[in-house]
């Protein structure tokens, strides 16, 4: 099963040292039943790609309460064991949850497939995103434009041989 993993840049590169996502449990996004029903769709590239977006939201959460980050979503796609991921059929309905799965424990950054994040051009609409997240989630329309301008960036795609590179430890 293919789950998105939020995180940022400084949680990339601690993952790349310990080689490790998490100690667990882990917040990821995939397709779960309530995707589907939201999303209505059956083309899985679409619900994969609807996953992935809902990844992104979380890792502008994680960037909004960590100021010291720089501001590029990150979100690491990672093949797990189907029955690993498992969603809270408790928050099924609640639309913050659309897509969210726990896995019980760490897993294994060589168990990345790719890693997206934003290009550098990103930053100042992320960074405006981050800043207006709070405002957005409490209803105001005007804040939820400057987070829906985040979503106009689209995260490109990085081979996991590159992630030294994106996080500053390469050659």
């Amino acid at each position: 099963m293919r789950v998105y993993v939020p995180l940022t840049l400084p949680g990339l590169a601690e993952a790349y040292k310990t080689g490790e996502l998490g100690t667990g449990p882990l917040v990821a996004y995939a397709v779960t039943p309530a995707l589907r029903e939201w999303y209505l769709s059956d083309d899985i590239e679409e619900l994969e790609y609807a996953a992935l977006n809902r990844a992104a939201l979380a890792s502008l959460r994680l960037l909004a309460a960590d100021a010291g980050a720089a501001r590029r979503r990150v979100v690491v796609a990672v093949d797990v064991p189907d029955g690993a991921a498992v969603a809270d059929p408790d928050r099924g309905l609640d639309p913050s949850a659309l897509g969210e799965v726990r896995i019980a424990g760490g897993v294994a950054l060589a168990k990345a497939a790719a890693v997206h994040v934003d290009s550098g051009d990103a930053e100042a609409d992320v960074a405006a995103a981050a800043e207006a997240l709070e405002a957005a989630d409490g209803g105001d329309d005007d804040a939820q434009f400057v987070v829906d301008g985040a979503e106009d960036h689209e995260l490109l795609w990085y081979a996991t041989q590159e992630i030294p590179n994106l996080v500053g430890l390469g050659d």
